[in-house]
């Protein structure tokens, strides 16, 4: 997957390890997390191991590979963001009819589901 800043990769990195982290040792989610997530370096990620700078390069390059074939293979992330895409229509085409008597609350019961599923990814 092409990525534009080192911004968006380590964002992308990031859902990667949150659908795929507990598939990889202790070692590689904590050093990933601290790479990704808290924006150390190898440096200091390798002074908190007690082990090189290599090390850690080498440990994050490893886990960077296995997320992406996870995701490569199983495409949890991709199902996820299409599944986001459709219910984020599904908002807006919602909120886009007018309700009759009959149908208001179906109509609301529907807002209601796709907010809370929407709210939800969003905490």
């Amino acid at each position: 997957m092409e990525m534009g800043s080192g911004v968006e990769r380590k964002v992308f990195l990031s859902w990667l390890l949150a659908f795929y982290g507990e598939m990889l040792t202790e070692n590689q989610k904590k050093m990933a997390r601290l790479h990704w997530e808290e924006d150390l370096t190898l440096a200091e990620i390798a002074e908190q191991f007690s082990v090189s700078r290599q090390s850690v390069h080498d440990t994050v390059s490893r886990t960077e590979k296995q997320l992406e074939g996870y995701e490569e293979k199983l495409g949890l992330l991709r199902r996820f963001r299409r599944m986001e895409e459709g219910l984020r229509a599904c908002r807006e085409a919602l909120y886009a009819v007018e309700a009759t008597g009959d149908t208001f609350p179906y109509l609301l019961v529907a807002r209601k589901w796709v907010d809370e599923l929407l709210d939800q990814e969003e905490q």
